[in-house]
């Protein structure tokens, strides 16, 4: 079983439980008595039935805060010894331009390990809602501007991004209503408050299975093949492409070596079958790659979300 495996799953199984929450790894290679760990990591999750495994040496910190900064921070100050790492997604690279005074500069200061995950986010409404298409819903949003409140996890989460570029590509005017993660704003569309939202498919796609969510489309540029039936919002708004992802980043000096080893670790991880096909069925898929392409996809979509914010005067929470 290699080490980087259980890292995987127990990652997958917080970022699914605190989707606007970074995470920072601690990676040891002995616990402080200078013996093997023996405990078994409880990754098994009800919902996501990812396996347990014996315990490797790291242990996860959860530190939330202005939006995943401090986490962030936390990491660029640590030691470049491949002992401190990020667990980072799109919030990282929206807050490059959300914030304007941070005390780092996230692509100068920090090392591309790999991604880890790579999901669409369904445009889901309510069943009781009028619009059953995107085309549907754009003719309603413009037809009763400012009407339609649409839920996000957060200023800055990928819900939230999703929903302004939509807004900005489609011509229409949607009212925000950001709530701390993604849970909430699902029990609020479930129980009418809120007329629409984007969110990612492993914490949604029962809800659309099971009839209580209607998915308009997904927001990648192909279909999900959890949802194969779901168009994509690029076959109404051409080019439209927004997606949640998850990967790793190390200090920005932790020599190559050590960046290339993990990263040979957690691909190796991420070729698992099993965990695939789980990731498959949630609606997700490994986001395998070297750490110049996860390095490349960090700045590329930096530059897209500054857009995007600047475009929208979106400013922090």
């Amino acid at each position: 079983m290699h080490l980087f495996l259980a890292l995987v799953i127990e990652l997958e199984n917080h970022r699914c439980n605190r989707v606007n929450a970074l995470v920072i790894v601690k990676y040891r290679i002995r616990n402080p008595k200078g013996k093997p760990h023996r405990r078994r990591l409880k990754t098994h999750d009800r919902r996501n039935r990812l396996p347990c495994l014996p315990c490797p040496p790291f242990v996860i910190e959860n530190r939330t805060g202005a939006g995943g900064n401090v986490a962030t921070e936390a990491v660029v100050h640590a030691p470049a010894d491949g002992h401190t790492l990020l667990l980072t997604s799109l919030g990282n690279a929206v807050n490059a331009t959300l914030f304007e005074k941070l005390n780092y500069n996230f692509l100068r200061d920090i090392a591309p390990v790999a991604g880890i995950s790579r999901e669409p986010l369904a445009m889901q409404v309510h069943p009781s809602f009028s619009a059953k298409t995107v085309p549907e819903f754009i003719v309603y949003a413009k037809a009763n501007p400012g009407k339609i409140n649409y839920g996000s996890a957060g200023t800055g989460s990928s819900l939230h991004m999703a929903g302004e570029l939509f807004k900005l590509m489609a011509g229409v005017e949607l009212v925000h209503v950001p709530y701390r993660g993604s849970p909430p704003a699902l029990t609020d569309l479930i129980g009418g408050q809120v007329q629409m939202t984007f969110c990612p498919l492993p914490p949604s796609i029962e809800y659309v299975r099971t009839g209580r969510l209607r998915a308009l489309a997904v927001t990648t540029s192909t279909r999900s093949q959890a949802l194969p039936d779901i168009p994509v919002v690029a076959d109404f708004l051409p080019g439209y492409e927004a997606s949640a992802w998850y990967g790793i980043v190390a200090p920005k000096a932790t020599p190559s070596r050590i960046v290339d080893k993990l990263n040979a670790e957690i691909n190796a991880g991420l070729a698992d079958a099993k965990l695939k096909a789980r990731l498959t069925e949630l609606g997700s898929v490994p986001f395998a790659g070297s750490p110049f392409d996860f390095g490349r996809h960090l700045a590329s979509e930096t530059d897209k979300w500054a857009k995007v914010i600047r475009a929208g005067n979106i400013k922090p929470e």
